[in-house]
């Protein structure tokens, strides 16, 4: 109980108000995202309704915002084009099953794999992405631009004068106000498709129950459910960081399941976790799970008892919103570390930027980031420096990672032939990391040995020599001495 009344009431004056700004940035996006997925916006509508409210009572991550994507309705576009809507319900309630099964055996623990780059390059790719998205609203004729700016003003300035009204909201009612006094003729909501004032309605999906079907289907839930999961948790990720508390990423991924089933029999598009307006929940006080109810509700209501006025709303006041919540999106701050980080680490970021904003995908460009980080940390691994020091005795210093990536590199680095009784080998600035390493120790010993050298192995830390004393299969020849401690 105490947690309920922490996550649900602890915050309800910044939560309600941060839902209000997230239910205005969400109308032109999931309006947006429908036409590109080929069906009506009431779909994106019921889609945003059960998937902000599931989500805000399931969920792992309080303060992420889910609702209908863009990324989901990309990949849903060549369905809805090929075989119609109703095999888009029945692929977006297979996603929510599948995701509620990745979210049963944690798949969410996997998250911990992706490196920081990524992660940059995630959000910077994102911030860039809805920039670009928003540019067409501000097309057109001089006075878009115009209100745009105007948009854009209020939301900095606007803060400096008070805080208790979120500043979005007063852009939106003002250039919306000033449209309709002037009776400016530019695009409005009721131009980006049909609003009705329905209540969504529990439906099965009209198709075939066969394997004709699920063959379909299947592809395009697989696809969908990965696309989701990366981009609701690489998002719960960015908010654990931000507010410094953390979620529960398996949780989470059940509730973005369970919110897709819910979506599909209710007539929705499948959606998942938004960064966009989870950044502006943030921003605007969003803390707990009333936020995102609120959004979703508003989405809802607003359609039905407010649609008269809410087609009147201009499209660029909402895209005033974006743009801003864009620019704060970007980590400005990644990119004046560049000449700080490595420079695997930038070019990893770099290239899952680019990859996404070419692609539109997400998913590509963290799995292309993800990969490359892992071929950097293995050149980096396969270096190993061996230098003979000739002292009061032959001692070999070993320094770098030794795996199965440097192993032959170890092997090769050593005088066997040398006339000497005995020789050391110094581990102090090593770490052995697997069985191949365990094996170039072994042939190296037994290289020496077989030539009448006595070898000591001196610095192995107690892991290195746990894995030394279990793997080896020296089994400590005549001419091995194992020295414990550094």
């Amino acid at each position: 109980m105490k947690e309920f009344k922490r996550e649900w009431l602890g915050n309800i004056k910044g939560d309600v108000l941060a839902g209000i700004v997230v239910f205005m940035a969400l109308i032109p996006e999931v309006m947006g995202f429908m036409i590109v997925a080929g069906v009506d916006p009431m779909v994106g509508v019921y889609a945003t309704f059960c998937i902000t409210l599931i989500t805000a009572i399931f969920g792992g991550r309080p303060g992420l915002v889910s609702a209908a994507a863009g990324a989901m309705a990309l990949v849903l576009a060549s369905l809805v084009r090929d075989y119609g809507i109703e095999y888009m319900f029945a692929a977006t309630i297979l996603t929510g099953i599948l995701q509620v099964i990745f979210g049963y055996f944690k798949i969410g623990n996997l998250l911990k794999f992706i490196p920081k780059p990524v992660m940059h390059g995630f959000v910077n790719s994102l911030g860039i992405m809805m920039f670009i998205s928003q540019l067409e609203h501000f097309r057109g004729n001089s006075i878009l631009f115009v209100l745009g700016a105007i948009g854009i003003m209020i939301i900095y300035l606007f803060p400096k004068l008070t805080k208790k009204i979120p500043s979005p909201i007063v852009a939106i009612t003002c250039i919306t106000t000033i449209v309709l006094v002037f009776n400016i003729d530019i695009k409005t909501l009721g131009d980006m498709g049909r609003m009705t004032s329905e209540l969504p309605e529990l439906i099965i999906p009209s198709v075939p129950f066969n394997l004709e079907t699920l063959s379909i289907i299947f592809p395009y839930a697989v696809s969908l459910s990965i696309v989701g999961i990366v981009e609701s948790l690489l998002t719960a990720q960015l908010i654990d960081e931000m507010t410094n508390t953390p979620s529960d990423k398996n949780r989470e991924t059940i509730a973005q399941g369970l919110a897709n089933i819910v979506s599909g029999f209710f007539g929705g598009i499948a959606g998942c976790g938004m960064i966009g307006q989870s950044m502006l929940n943030l921003s605007y006080g969003g803390r707990g799970r009333l936020a995102s109810a609120v959004a979703g509700t508003l989405m809802l209501s607003s359609m039905i008892l407010f649609s008269d006025f809410m087609v009147k709303v201009p499209v660029v006041s909402l895209a005033a919103v974006m743009v801003v919540v864009s620019l704060t999106t970007i980590n400005w701050q990644s990119f004046k570390r560049m000449k700080c980080v490595p420079l695997s680490d930038n070019l990893v970021m770099i290239t899952t930027v680019i990859i996404v904003v070419s692609t539109h995908n997400l998913a590509y460009g963290v799995v292309a980031g993800t990969l490359l980080s892992v071929i950097f940390f293995g050149i980096k691994s396969s270096k190993v420096h061996v230098d003979k020091i000739d002292h009061n005795g032959i001692v070999y210093m070993i320094t770098g990672q030794l795996s199965f990536a440097s192993s032959s590199d170890f092997i090769q680095s050593f005088d066997y032939q040398e006339k000497v009784e005995e020789v050391t080998i110094d581990f102090t600035h090593v770490r052995l990391w697997d069985e191949s390493a365990v094996d170039a120790v072994d042939k190296v010993v037994i290289r020496l040995h077989k030539n009448g050298i006595k070898t000591h192995l001196i610095g192995l830390s107690p892991a290195c020599e746990a894995l030394l004393e279990k793997c080896a299969i020296h089994n400590k020849p005549g001419g091995l001495e194992v020295i414990s401690g550094h």
